[in-house]
């Protein structure tokens, strides 16, 4: 079984600055992408980043490229930078292994339990 957990959520005015991080865990955590998604009070969950297994390819939703950067640490540990925040950003955000082709289809395997961005304006 594997399991994600985020941290690094919080309240942040606009234009200001957060790292999420994941943490995956589990003996058969392997060779996964991983990505992050966000979901805001009365609307869909959306994809917003992933990175490849070898931490090489990134993938990023408009709304969020070049503010957004993720990054990976190792093969169980990823990172979502978060500059320039906006008021709409404020969500709630999931961590999600799966292949990079399924995250980008929002169709993952693994999902942590979420992390709440607050940006105030």
């Amino acid at each position: 079984q594997v399991q994600l957990v985020e941290s690094g959520g919080g309240l942040v005015q606009a234009g200001g600055s957060l790292r999420l991080s994941c943490a995956a865990s589990g003996r058969t955590f392997s060779n996964y992408a991983m990505g992050w998604f966000r979901q805001a009070p009365g609307k869909e969950r959306e994809f917003v980043a992933a990175v490849t297994w070898s931490g090489s390819g990134t993938y990023y939703a408009d709304s969020v490229k070049g503010r957004f950067t993720i990054s990976r640490a190792n093969a169980k540990t990823v990172y979502l930078q978060m500059n320039s925040l906006k008021s709409e950003d404020t969500a709630v955000y999931y961590c999600a292994a799966d292949r990079v082709t399924s995250i980008l289809k929002g169709v993952c395997d693994y999902w942590g339990q979420g992390t709440q961005v607050t940006v105030s304006s």
